[in-house]
């Protein structure tokens, strides 16, 4: 499959009156046309640092990169100017934010925002992005499409505000879509709706989307493949059905264990991980999950892992997976590294 992203190495920091933090330290993957990449794991593990140093909106400073490359159609993004990414912004990549309320200007009537970027992106006349705003709109299910757009984004509820930030997003058909929590804050119907809103148009528009998500159940429902970060790293990356069905990192394992299940006993606590992630002030040496491992030898402290292959795409990062490592039981009783 052609790619047409690929991340090689990204460390990005963030300067701070405590010192540097290190948000993502050598982070690698790739983005096939038409495929989407889900990128999960905890809060602050560097999943929307890492989008948003594929915009190139990360404020410089605080933040500075550090080494890396981000390549766009064979092209480094980090290598462009700022006039050179707004031409590539809202046309060839675009994102929906975690809230539209912010997201959204809340001064200025929704047609126009959406004319906006029509006209500068596809110099479009006025009054021919304005009918191409009102498409939009109709395409993603908003009521009335020819009402709402002389309307206000507080006139809108939250699921709407969010098909309107989808809208906007895919209005000069862009290549790749950057969804980060596309569906925070929304209800199951709502959801649901939007993920079959995207997966909708990502077919009529031929894109390809790079979804960020905390939801597992999410990323079974929409994702081609699965990159699991934390602490500013991949563990683990695969094939979403390989991922799912024999997952090889223990972080991988126990956030899976931590989705609800229809078969749970209603009296029965729902699983969570114990401990907090690490302080990336002062990164840790080996593997970052060593202190929330069940599973931790003494080598897992001091040295980190290369990436082992389990297959042509799935491959992750422990020690527990190196031939020289001790068997353990699983819990169905059988033997696994």
């Amino acid at each position: 499959m052609e790619n047409i992203l690929e991340v090689k190495n990204l460390r990005v920091s963030f300067q701070t009156f405590f010192g540097e933090v290190e948000a993502v330290r050598g982070i690698s993957f790739s983005v096939g046309r038409r495929e989407t990449v889900a990128i999960v794991g905890e809060s602050g593990c560097g999943k929307s640092v890492t989008a948003n140093s594929i915009m190139q909106l990360l404020p410089m400073p605080p933040a500075f990169l550090k080494g890396g490359e981000i390549l766009f159609n064979g092209e480094n993004l980090l290598n462009k100017t700022e006039k050179q990414m707004q031409a590539i912004r809202g046309s060839k990549i675009t994102m929906v934010f975690q809230d539209p309320m912010t997201s959204l200007n809340p001064t200025m009537k929704i047609g126009r925002q959406i004319v906006e970027s029509l006209v500068k992106h596809r110099r479009m006349s006025r009054e021919e992005a304005r009918k191409k705003a009102v498409e939009m709109l109709k395409l993603v299910a908003v009521p009335q499409p020819e009402k709402r757009v002389n309307q206000y984004p507080h006139e809108f509820s939250g699921g709407m505000r969010q098909r309107v930030m989808i809208a906007l997003a895919m209005v000069c058909n862009p290549q790749l879509l950057i969804a980060d929590e596309p569906t925070t804050a929304l209800d199951v119907t709502v959801q649901a709706q939007i993920l079959e809103l995207m997966k909708r148009l990502q077919d009529q528009l031929d894109m390809s989307i790079i979804l960020i998500t905390h939801d597992l159940g999410i990323v079974a429902d929409m994702s081609d493949r699965v990159v699991v970060m934390y602490a500013g790293q991949i563990l683990e990356t695969g094939l979403t059905e390989e991922i799912f069905a024999s997952p090889k990192h223990p972080y991988t394992k126990k956030l899976l264990a931590s989705v609800p299940r229809l078969d749970m006993n209603r009296n029965e606590p729902l699983y969570s991980i114990d401990g907090t992630p690490p302080d990336l002030y002062i990164p840790p040496k080996g593997c970052a999950f060593y202190d929330r491992c069940t599973e931790a030898m003494k080598i897992c402290k001091d040295y980190m892992p290369d990436f082992d292959e389990h297959s042509d795409s799935h491959k992750s990062c422990c020690w527990l997976n190196h031939p020289m490592a001790q068997k353990i039981n699983s819990a169905d009783g059988s033997e696994e590294r």
